[in-house]
């Protein structure tokens, strides 16, 4: 009978890849954990409860390489397989039963769960967070990798009382025990996808505002980063209060928090409650001008309704959620920053679509494996267009409606699509077929409709006919300075920069650079590489700017033009670092060390603060400029080569992507190659393996 048990087991497992269990209703999960920062371990204990809808006779969680310790299904053992994907219970189930699952277990995660500095004894940024978008949360717990499975999760996590934790639901107790160890309680009290729960670690200090209805707002920061957290939550409480007002229906969960965290994989990632981002967005008041966290801020509040609230079936009807959250996001961007800038946006979206259709590579946002760009630009503009057709009123009625009947649930398109029909009157079966089930992007409904809605990108498109029906560029140019000077536009005059720059005269550059707008300068920064001797004194103007990415391409560009400056370049930006990333020192030690004696009584020490960016200390990308930095002037040492391992089993994909890219080119020359294979030695095993396996 065993045998049979067993093999029936066996048998079910290869066919429970994320599948619903539809005859089985699970309700809530109360989930105690303690992390083991050293071990990279977790163990915990999980209790669920659940309702049986119709006779059943097994029952299964996801459950991910986790060791079981103990498992009571009503307070007695039970049997079960374990097959390192899933947790199978043989029993028959009679239908309006309740029942209890408690699990005990103990895991080490290989993904999911983040434990980042704990093998540096000198880090003074440990921490652990977690990533469970996709399949995933069932690394650290067993629960439910199909997202149609919605359950109520409270959350207690066990750690040293030193560090803040912070995770999905309300905090409602952080009870000190013995030993500094301090247990943080977390309460739920609505349903979620098991992909959304999450936690994060980490020594943080946090400010709380409330939202116009009293919704508590917790905005984390490193203790070191004080002076950052104004320009990185600036206007957080405006795009809640704004969301709210134009969603149209409350906030639905107990509070908010945002959460940085070091080497995240994404910009940032809508955990029910708890969004966590990616630190590098922790920036000062210079770097808002260039690059600041007011997108992506929106656009993962704006997931709490749109994924959080409504989640979608699967993978098929991504664009409820994706391009739902990009297009409140543009939306509060417009509020905050006005009508042009949205529209412009938007124009820049509309061409990049457009070129991919030209290219053959369209995709329909039915498509589940469709790209982020169709997912989000597309999915946004479909919406945009959407609310054109049906009116705001219409749009918004219906957006409130599908949200009310669906919430706490899941959805596909045609549930979305009726409730529009139904506000709206209006039948939408070509906007179905134009808009999410071609793979082509309607480009002329969508210049049309900026064309509507924006004189200045309607000037731009007329200006861009009349240019292209000339040969002569002195006409070209006429027209050109003609629209600037008639246009009060600066997202109308940033382009034409951006577009014509090559055309440009010096007297013309001379009046951009002499506007002492931020965004025009920046632009013909950029778009200029070789600057005429008459507009030296002018660009070195530029180095004085209120921004990161003018001053690294000004000083790039001057350091090329006019060498025999080079000195008074490197002496005027030498106490910049720039964004977090140190896009402008990088840029700045690079440029000091090939400039020929500048300095060099500290050669030794620029080259060295240049190789040790390398390091696993610092972020991805600040990781990836010193190492093509190097690569390109000086060559890579030992220690970075072994850094360079250390990157390229990274959990961050792409940083891994370009580490192994830089390793294929490193290994066409003879001498690195011999270099690397004298490192092997002094590899860890997974860094030995990838190596030897390139070697061979």
């Amino acid at each position: 009978m065993r045998h049979l048990f067993l093999s029936f087991c066996l048998f079910l497992a290869i066919t429970l890849s994320a599948q619903e269990q539809k005859s089985v209703d699970f309700i809530s999960g109360d989930l105690s954990i303690t992390v083991f920062p050293e071990q990279k371990q977790v163990n915990g204990t999980v209790t669920y409860t659940f309702d049986i809808l119709k006779p059943v006779d097994s029952i299964f969680l996801d459950a991910k390489n986790i060791n079981f310790t103990a498992l009571k299904l009503n307070g007695k053992k039970v049997k079960y397989v374990n097959d390192e994907k899933h947790i199978i219970i043989k029993k028959r189930f009679k239908k309006g039963k309740s029942q209890t699952l408690h699990l005990s277990y103990e895991v080490q995660p290989t993904q999911t769960v983040y434990f980042i500095g704990w093998e540096d004894d000198a880090s003074k940024n440990k921490q652990i967070w977690t990533q469970g978008q996709g399949k995933y949360t069932s690394h650290w717990l067993p629960s439910f990798d199909d997202m149609n499975e919605k359950v109520v999760f409270d959350t207690e996590i066990t750690f040293d009382s030193t560090y803040q934790v912070i995770a999905s639901g309300k905090l409602i107790d952080a009870k000190k025990n013995a030993n500094d160890i301090t247990t943080w309680s977390y309460d739920m009290k609505q349903p979620m996808s098991s992909y959304l729960l999450a936690f994060a670690i980490a020594k943080y200090d946090k400010k709380t505002v409330a939202s116009n209805r009293g919704v508590p707002l917790e905005l984390f920061y490193y203790p070191e980063d004080s002076i950052k957290f104004e320009p990185t939550y600036r206007y957080s409480k405006e795009i809640f209060d704004f969301l709210e007002r134009e969603i149209g229906l409350d906030y639905p969960w107990q509070n908010y928090k945002q959460v940085p965290v070091k080497d995240f994989l994404y910009a940032g990632m809508e955990n029910t409650t708890t969004t966590i981002f990616s630190d590098g967005y922790m920036i000062d008041s210079i770097a808002f001008v260039d690059k600041n966290y007011i997108n992506i801020n929106a656009h993962e509040l704006a997931h709490q309704w749109f994924g959080n609230l409504v989640t979608e079936a699967n993978g098929q009807h991504h664009w409820l959620q994706e391009g739902f959250a990009t297009y409140y996001a543009q939306l509060a961007e417009k509020e905050l920053f006005g009508s042009e800038y949205h529209f412009w946006k938007l124009f820049d979206t509309a061409e990049t679509l457009t070129q991919q259709s030209k290219e053959g590579k369209g995709e329909s946002l039915k498509n589940p494996k469709a790209s982020s760009l169709t997912f989000y630009e597309k999915g946004a503009w479909a919406l945009a267009l959407l609310k054109e057709e049906v009116g705001t009123a219409s749009f918004k009625k219906g957006i409130q409606n599908y949200l009310e009947k669906y919430k706490f649930k899941n959805v596909k398109i045609n549930d979305f699509l009726v409730e529009i029909e139904k506000a709206s009157g209006q039948s939408l079966n070509d906007y179905d077929d134009i808009w999410l089930g071609d793979t082509e992007f309607p480009m002329a409904v969508a210049f049309d409709y900026l064309k509507n809605n924006s004189s200045s990108i309607s000037d731009f498109i007329s200006l861009q006919e009349s240019i292209n029906k000339v040969a002569d560029k002195k006409v070209q140019l006429s027209l050109i300075e003609n629209a600037y000077d008639e246009s009060n536009s600066i997202e109308f005059k940033k382009r034409l920069i951006l577009t014509y720059a090559e055309l440009f005269s010096i007297d013309f550059m001379k009046k951009i650079i002499a506007s002492n707008d931020l965004m025009l300068r920046q632009a013909l920064s950029l778009k200029t590489i070789q600057i005429p001797s008459e507009l030296q004194t002018d660009f070195e103007s530029l180095l004085e700017d209120q921004s990161y990415s003018t001053i690294e391409n000004s000083l790039y560009r001057l350091f090329l033009n006019f060498p025999e400056q080079r000195k008074t370049y490197l002496d005027q930006t030498k106490d910049i670092i720039g964004f977090s990333d140190k896009n402008v020192r990088l840029l700045w030690l690079t440029l000091a060390l090939v400039t020929e004696d500048y300095n060099s009584l500290k050669t030794k020490d620029y080259f060295d603060e240049l190789g040790s960016y390398t390091q696993e200390q610092y972020d991805p990308k600040t990781r990836e400029a010193a190492f093509q930095y190097l690569f390109q002037t000086f060559g890579l040492t030992d220690t970075n080569l072994g850094d360079l391992a250390k990157a390229s089993i990274h959990h961050s994909w792409q940083f891994k992507k370009f580490a192994r890219a830089l390793f294929d080119e490193l290994l066409k020359d003879e001498a690195y190659k011999d270099r690397i294979i004298a490192l092997l030695p002094e590899l860890n095993e997974k860094e030995k393996l990838y190596l030897t396996s390139k070697l061979e």
